[in-house]
């Protein structure tokens, strides 16, 4: 049975570890020929633009991929929370182009490691201040369902610039 996480309505009972990929390379199709403008769209009026969306994909990467690797190292470990918004204020220069990379580079990189992840390790718990009790594989799947959630944003930005 999967884990119950804020995102499992976007990751339904498909695969987390497939649906990293997918969703990486759907990304990098949606992106690979944008010019700077593209990346300053937006879905939606008031919404984050193409570029912010990236970023904070690459933001939860960064997170989740640290997090992940110190529960498998760190006998009980505590997860350390961010504020999205806050870190999205710091970092308003960061261009399109880069946010993207950034973002495909690190989610390469950690659905490789939750590639080789044993059900032991998914297993490993980890205490959320917010969440409670979870483990590794609810990390795994929260990040999934995340970036899934993002997607249709992106198509719909994309189908602006097409």
């Amino acid at each position: 049975m999967p884990p119950v996480t804020p995102y499992s309505k976007y990751l339904g009972d498909r695969e987390p570890i497939a649906a990293l990929r997918e969703t990486c390379s759907r990304i990098e199709g949606l992106t690979s020929g944008w010019l700077p403008p593209d990346f300053e769209r937006t879905y939606e009026a008031g919404k984050w633009s193409a570029r912010q969306i990236l970023l904070h994909l690459a933001h939860i990467e960064l997170m989740f991929g640290s997090r992940v690797r110190l529960a498998l190292t760190t006998p009980s470990y505590v997860i350390q929370p961010f504020d999205q918004d806050r870190w999205m204020a710091r970092e308003p220069a960061v261009e399109g182009r880069a946010a993207t990379d950034v973002f495909l580079s690190l989610s390469r990189l950690n659905t490789a490691l939750f590639g080789t992840l044993s059900d032991a390790d998914l297993a490993i718990p980890v205490k959320h201040p917010e969440q409670g009790r979870v483990d590794v594989g609810w990390m795994v799947y929260t990040l999934a369902g995340h970036q899934l959630s993002h997607l249709p944003h992106l198509e719909q930005i994309a189908q602006k610039v097409a």
